[in-house]
């Protein structure tokens, strides 16, 4: 048996193969493996909505935010500021302040100013409210996947369905506990606001209404702890959680866990300049409407460091960690759809999937050896090749298998062995022809070879659009087909045309094509 480049080519494809597809298929604990998807191992499938509109109501409080602090740095007195969801008002007192003002409001990007005498009222362009909503998706998708992947979770699947919807797969989640902490993460605005206590007005706050309470320019909130208890708060946020940095879980002198959050330095700035200017006054620390702490600021705080305490358990405390983190959603979500693959329907896929694969290898490979002899046997060497490249290049990936993906390789079994099918035919045509067993070899695998590009190459097309324009497990079945077609083309080509070159010698020896290649001795002799 002679060595040449092709068989040593298929020999180390060989080894790369079953050395890195091992892993996976043992279940072994160092190594690269194969993640299973959402319908191989079970988990939760979640549609989600997102309510762009509230969007443009936040960016329109952060507008407020930022006319406020900019007039309270520059001791530019303002009446009446206010915010909706359509516009921001205010009124200037000293006219000799409009050019300081004006200055600063053409900074704001796709801000519309209208300017009556002594009145601002700010709106968003219609481009700039499109562009906010657009954004508020964009950014739920990824502040979701981050969160998903701080939590812990492997292989979390996040992307946009459509124009306005979020698709979201967690592999994994096998408890209900799990489940209901995941879907707790993903839908917590995380919404972080130090909003100044209306200290004026605070006793009355049991006697208002909402209504009567935004006649003042302010709003009424509960605290965490005890719903009973009211806070009158200034509906202006003094800053808000764009401006933190971090945010980490630490215990206080009582052992309970605490949440520490740093600012960035123009929060600190504001912080700062808003404790030196409060002190004996109350600061509200509100995340997600409710009010977690109202301390008396004591003296100006500087540094941008703040503590947020509440009555939550460690798991709750990492979690919303994480959650201000990973940053505050921009519009709240809404679950349209939820669906959960247990474990026994995943486990029950996965065994179906392999009945399929290996009764459909088992019978592929029979009728290899029976109809083509030896021939055949080598096409099913090439064949288990194929299939352990697959595995490998998909674990040093980390690629996703899912139910589409391996019916992609039992799909991969038949295109793999097609090549070879096309090759042995071509050979056993130009032997019946009375050509040399070299010469039948060489122009058989040439004049194969054409066929094969035609069918490997218009397939890993479609495979590649498929790719582009799928979700999920359209995307899965793409990616096992294009390394299964690439892997084939490896092993049914350049490798079993190694290995008839290397046994070429021993063939010719033997005198007996019908045992090497199933031909009719009639039709030869």
């Amino acid at each position: 048996m002679k060595l040449n480049f092709r068989i040593v080519i298929f020999a180390l494809a060989l080894a790369f193969g079953v050395f890195f597809s091992m892993p996976s298929l043992l279940n072994t604990e160092k190594g690269a493996k194969i993640t299973l998807g959402l319908d191989l191992q079970g988990g939760l499938h979640m549609l989600l909505g997102v309510k762009t509109e509230e969007a443009v109501g936040s960016r329109m409080k952060s507008i407020a935010a930022s006319v406020k602090h900019f007039t309270d740095h520059n001791d530019i007195l303002i009446d009446g500021l206010s915010a909706n969801d359509e516009e921001v008002k205010f009124a200037i007192l000293d006219p000799d302040d409009t050019p300081a003002i004006d200055t600063f409001l053409k900074e704001i990007e796709g801000a519309e100013i209208k300017h009556s005498g002594e009145n601002y009222a700010i709106s968003l362009t219609p481009k700039s409210i499109e562009e906010t909503k657009k954004q508020a998706i964009s950014q739920a998708i990824e502040t979701i996947r981050n969160r998903l992947d701080q939590f812990g979770l492997a292989e979390p699947t996040v992307a946009r369905q459509g124009t306005d919807k979020i698709l979201v797969e967690l592999p994994g989640i096998k408890t209900q506990e799990d489940e209901q902490r995941a879907r707790e993460l993903i839908s917590r605005a995380a919404k972080l606001e130090l909003i100044a206590v209306d200290e004026e007005r605070a006793m009355r706050v049991y006697n208002m209404t909402d209504a009567q309470a935004a006649q003042y320019g302010d709003v009424i909130l509960e605290d965490k702890e005890n719903p009973e208890v009211k806070y009158l708060l200034k509906e202006i946020p003094i800053l808000d959680g764009g401006l933190l940095t971090n945010a980490t879980v630490a215990f206080d002198q009582n052992n309970r866990p605490v949440i520490n959050f740093a600012l960035n330095s123009e929060g600190a700035q504001i912080f700062g300049d808003f404790t030196g200017k409060n002190v004996n006054k109350r600061m509200a620390i509100v995340l997600d409407g409710k009010v977690y702490s109202a301390p008396v600021i004591n003296e100006r705080i500087g540094g941008g460091h703040v503590q947020v305490s509440g009555n939550y358990t460690v798991n709750e405390a990492n979690d919303l960690a994480i959650a201000l983190r990973s940053g505050a959603l921009l519009a709240p979500i809404y679950m349209m759809e939820k669906r959960s693959v247990g474990p026994s329907l995943g486990a029950e896929s996965i065994r179906n999937s392999m009945i399929a694969l290996i009764g459909g290898f088992a019978l592929v490979f029979l009728f290899m050896m029976f109809y083509y002899k030896m021939a055949g046997v080598i096409a099913n060497i090439a064949l288990v090749a194929n299939l352990f490249l697959i595995l490998a290049v998909m674990a040093l990936f980390g690629a996703t298998l899912t139910l589409p993906g391996m019916a992609g390789i039992v799909l991969t079994v038949g295109m793999a062995v097609d090549a070879n099918v096309i090759i042995s035919e071509r050979i056993r045509e130009l032997l019946y022809e009375g050509k040399s067993l070299h010469k039948a070899i060489e122009e058989g695998y040439a004049n194969a070879m054409r066929a094969i590009l035609d069918a490997n190459i218009t397939t890993l097309i479609a495979a590649v659009v498929l790719y582009a324009y799928g979700t999920g497990a359209i995307k899965g079945f793409a990616i096992t087909i294009s390394i299964g077609i690439l892997a084939s083309m490896l092993t049914a080509i350049l490798g079993t045309h190694g290995i008839y070159t290397s046994l070429e010698s021993k063939i010719n020896k033997s005198k007996n094509p019908s045992f090497w290649f199933g031909i009719s001795k009639k039709r030869l002799g």
